[in-house]
């Protein structure tokens, strides 16, 4: 093992499911951490509405039992009860709406980027390119008792992770060349369809350096479940190194830094 696989392997495991879990991963992007955020706000709301409309139901329930109210009322119309239960509800979907068109702008709208990375998404496994470099990497599956063995997560480990610097903004273009695939990740709070015919972006920065995993989140075939993502978020140095390797000493001017950076993990 030299001393960058040395390096990857020492590398924390901060996005994958855990046994138990229940809620969303730890974020680790800002639009993950805007969608926790999020999900926790409607979920106060559900709560609320849930406990406000179960005890509105025992007290009729209470109120209006035939023992407690023998004789029942004959109207059936009430102007303010109506108008409240109009104007409740619009509001509460207003306060929903406006937090929700945030998030779906910081969804779409991709900042300034630091690097570009296409996935291509195949019957069973993922292409990566990076177009600037011209450097590519294929992940496709290690068997779940292999990976188990060398203490990964089975099912989700890939043969060659897709490595990406910490603290940079990467422009992800997705595709695909047979089905409709999905490149999700969900501590990257990323989600998005790899169709063939048709290039989808989005984005994420990360900068805390660790693995995060995902998978194909499209139903693309008897091999679905068998698709992992698995990505590597290294410091700059790392990258720039393991960048020059796979194009031959060509991708950046600073890659003898990045040598040194290696070579003193020795």
């Amino acid at each position: 093992m030299n001393a960058f696989t040395a390096f990857l392997a020492a590398l924390p495991v901060l996005g994958a499911p855990r046994s138990g879990e229940m809620g969303l991963q730890d974020p680790a992007t800002p639009v993950m951490e805007t969608l926790v955020g999020f999900h926790t706000f409607l979920l106060i709301i559900i709560a609320l509405i849930t406990i406000f409309v179960l005890g509105l139901l025992v007290w009729v329930l209470i109120r209006y039992s035939a023992k407690a109210n023998p004789t029942p009322a004959k109207f059936s119309h009430n102007t303010l009860v109506e108008v409240v239960w109009t104007a409740v509800p619009v509001l509460i979907l207003v306060a929903i709406a406006v937090p929700s068109f945030k998030l779906l702008y910081l969804q779409d709208v991709i900042p300034e980027s630091d690097i570009t990375i296409k996935a291509t998404g195949h019957q069973w496994y993922w292409d990566y390119e990076f177009p600037d470099t011209g450097a590519t990497v294929t992940q496709i599956m290690v068997p779940k008792e292999e990976a188990e063995a060398q203490g990964r997560i089975g099912l989700l480990a890939a043969d060659d992770p897709l490595l990406v610097p910490a603290g940079a903004t990467v422009r992800m273009q997705v595709t695909a060349t047979d089905v409709i695939h999905a490149w999700t990740v969900p501590a990257f709070g990323v989600k998005i369809d790899a169709m063939p015919g048709r290039l989808n972006e989005i984005w994420f920065r990360v900068d805390e350096p660790g693995i995060y995993y995902g998978q194909c989140s499209e139903l693309c075939g008897k091999d679905h479940a068998f698709m992992p993502i698995e990505v590597h978020v290294v410091p700059q140095e790392q990258f720039t190194a393991w960048m020059d390797e796979q194009t031959g000493g060509s991708a950046a001017a600073d890659a003898s830094g990045g040598r040194a950076a290696i070579a003193s993990l020795n």
